[in-house]
């Protein structure tokens, strides 16, 4: 779900970073799209994130003792 947050705030702040630019406002559009680009990374970590606590869950409950 936080992904999904970041991954729209990305999207908005490129819309209003391509904004910027037409209106030839280069350092504002600069900084909006680091934003953006910072919100991509965010929406990226916590897909990974979300991945890695899947996989560690998932090999908590399939791993069995050992029986001799």
């Amino acid at each position: 779900m936080i992904e999904r947050v970041w991954i729209t705030a990305s999207g908005i702040l490129l819309v209003v970073a391509a904004v910027f630019f037409w209106r030839n406002n280069l350092s504002t559009a600069f900084v909006t799209a680091a934003l953006g680009a910072c919100a991509w990374f965010l929406s990226y970590r916590a897909q990974l994130r979300k991945k890695i606590n899947d996989d560690e869950s998932r090999d908590e409950f399939s791993e069995s003792p050992d029986e001799e």
